[in-house]
């Protein structure tokens, strides 16, 4: 079975993204053993750049612990899958990997060292999203992409 690995970046405080994410995992545990590791966040002390780049390199250390297998960050500046393409794409690589690490960044992004250790950037949107909602996303997306893959009337 497929090992997932999912990497985020700060807690979920919200009752109702907590019962959507934990109805997607139960849904997911049908076809990948997934995990979330939920990392705790450096909060830069100002807007300023290099206290944010200070901040993100904190958050690389941590990430960095937990990169396994095939690699994918969540970045705006990634590609765009429509839910098929990603779906294939998920299938490609469990052809040649047995586990994915999928991250999620912190409010501020994630830093340059751990996208360069990446073998793929992915975007979601050009859009910016709170990382509680993102993680929703992210699971539905990671749901519908098994879904399509094996035929399983769920995707429209």
């Amino acid at each position: 079975m497929l090992k997932i690995n999912i990497v985020a970046m700060g807690d979920i405080k919200e009752k109702y993204f907590t019962s959507a994410i934990d109805e997607y995992m139960k849904r997911l545990s049908r076809f990948a053993d997934v995990k979330i590791i939920e990392l705790r966040e450096h909060v830069a002390p100002s807007n300023n750049i290099k206290d944010i780049e200070q901040a993100l390199n904190k958050d690389a250390i941590e990430i960095e612990k937990h990169l396994r297998g095939y690699k994918i960050a969540l970045d705006i500046n990634g590609n765009q899958f429509s839910s098929v393409e990603f779906s294939k794409k998920l299938d490609s690589i469990a052809l040649e990997k047995s586990e994915i690490t999928f991250i999620i960044g912190a409010s501020n992004g994630i830093a340059k060292s751990i996208k360069d250790k990446c073998n793929t950037l992915i975007s979601f949107s050009k859009m910016t999203f709170p990382h509680q909602l993102m993680r929703v996303i992210f699971l539905e997306q990671l749901y519908r992409a098994f879904t399509i893959s094996k035929n399983i009337a769920y995707h429209k």
